[in-house]
């Protein structure tokens, strides 16, 4: 090829982007979300009309660095670096577009903040899902991984007494029970529908054990498509309930007095023979032993919120001792049966909930575990007791966010993976919401974040 005839060629654009473009006119979407999760687990984004689309694929739209240090209560959290001064961009992956069912002429993309530069910024939280999904690559392993989610359903009303909005459930019916498949079946089907239609395949439904509490989930994928998937998972819970007139929040614990809202997450390994837990016992009880020796830590991202600590009690199957067990619903790491001939053996890890950023949710567990598999940890006996019926045998995990910020501190591998201005924006902005919270009534505390999450 001649120099001039490289000069002259037509440019061919990426197939994505030409896909996204056609897509766009075609469906008549107007607005596309670019979004993100921020340090205090809030999904955030700006949108891009549809006649500036192709432009912002390539540059991303501006964004003040300062958002990172914003917590939950939309309070900027004094962090070097991350001020009033300085810009990023918010670059979508153009392999994520999706129309949203829930928000006709709207569609979303997941997205990265990267420098004005395009080179990624050490604060964004997909990037270090990434970075930990490419550290296991190299040791010869991808993660295959799933958010297993549960969400409270009902209506936002006033509180006659002035107080803070309550929420009210949708139905009373028992765990499990018919009546509560028929109380919430219209929405039910919505949100099947909606998921469907973003290709976020449905595994099982079933009314849960508090009042208006659902649990519906979707099925695994490669772990950087789980954590997407989870950010289209909570949006379209939300916005679903809202085009009907209902009020839906995966906050651990919104309703004082009824079961917790958790997102257990599983996960196993593969490399190209296999799923290597069904067949290498070593790396399985390695993995484990890794995510056990960081747990106290670990807790401060998975479940990144004072209400997730209001959920994470001994006895209410949310996994407060740092143990494991098979098939424990008590233990804080659930080794879980395959289901038939055929089943694929997976990890849970039951201390999680939705509050918790996603991407710095997984990728911290892929570092703990990973850590374990690099020195051959051993996790010790598998518990096949209730572990709070053996007072002061087994580690109980941190009772308090700060308690759990304080072990995160501690934790030297975790605070290396996390990097200086992350960690430094992360423990401002999580020390910043256990104050405001640890000020105010419950009744403050569980308004908020069944309002945010």
């Amino acid at each position: 090829m001649t120099d001039r005839q490289s000069v002259t060629r037509p440019h061919q654009p990426d197939p994505h982007v030409r896909r996204i473009l056609e897509r766009a006119e075609l469906e008549g979407v107007e607005l596309i979300r670019f979004l993100y999760a921020d340090h205090g687990g809030v999904i955030r984004g700006k949108a891009v009309s549809r006649s500036r689309l192709a432009e912002r694929l390539t540059t991303g739209i501006g964004h003040t660095v300062a958002m990172m240090a914003m917590n939950m209560l939309d309070q900027l959290q004094p962090v070097e670096h991350l001020g009033p001064v300085g810009e990023v961009r918010i670059v979508p992956d153009p392999t994520t577009y999706i129309p949203l069912p829930h928000a006709p002429g709207a569609a979303a993309m997941l997205s990265d903040l990267r420098r004005l530069d395009g080179s990624p910024w050490d604060a964004c939280p997909r990037t270090f899902l990434k970075d930990a999904v490419a550290a296991l690559a190299a040791e010869g392993y991808t993660m295959v991984a799933a958010f297993e989610p549960e969400f409270t359903l009902g209506r936002r009303l006033p509180d006659h007494a002035g107080g803070p909005d309550r929420l009210v459930p949708l139905d009373d019916t028992l765990c499990y029970a018919g009546t509560g498949f028929d109380t919430a079946h219209d929405y039910t089907i919505a949100l099947v529908k909606a998921l469907e239609s973003q290709g976020l395949r449905v595994e099982h439904y079933h009314p849960e054990l508090g009042h208006g509490q659902q649990e519906l989930s979707i099925r695994h994928a490669p772990a950087l498509r789980a954590a997407d998937n989870h950010v289209l998972y909570r949006e379209t819970v939300r916005g679903v309930a809202m085009r009907m007139a209902l009020w839906a929040t995966l906050a651990p614990k919104p309703l004082a007095d009824q079961a917790g809202n958790g997102t257990h997450l599983h996960m196993s390994l593969w490399d190209e023979t296999g799923n290597i837990f069904a067949r290498d016992g070593g790396v399985l009880e390695s993995f484990v032993a890794g995510l056990l020796a960081h747990l106290p830590a670990l807790t401060a991202i998975t479940c990144g919120s004072v209400n997730g600590f209001r959920r994470l009690a001994p006895r209410s199957w949310a996994g407060a001792y740092a143990v494991h067990g098979l098939d424990n619903r008590e233990a804080a790491v659930r080794i879980c049966s395959p289901l038939g001939e055929t089943g694929e053996p997976n990890v849970e890890l039951k201390p999680s909930d939705s509050t918790a950023n996603p991407y710095l949710a997984l990728g911290a567990v892929i570092h703990a575990g990973l850590d374990g598999i690099r020195r051959r940890l051993e996790p010790g006996e598998a518990v096949d007791v209730d572990p709070d019926t053996r007072p002061g045998r087994y580690p109980r995990l941190p009772a308090t966010l700060d308690e759990a910020l304080d072990a995160l501190e501690a934790d030297e591998l975790l605070m290396e993976a996390l990097g200086p201005l992350r960690r430094a924006a992360y423990l401002a902005v999580k020390r910043s919401e256990a104050a405001a919270f640890a000020g105010m009534d419950a009744r403050y505390e569980l308004f908020h974040h069944l309002r945010v999450f």
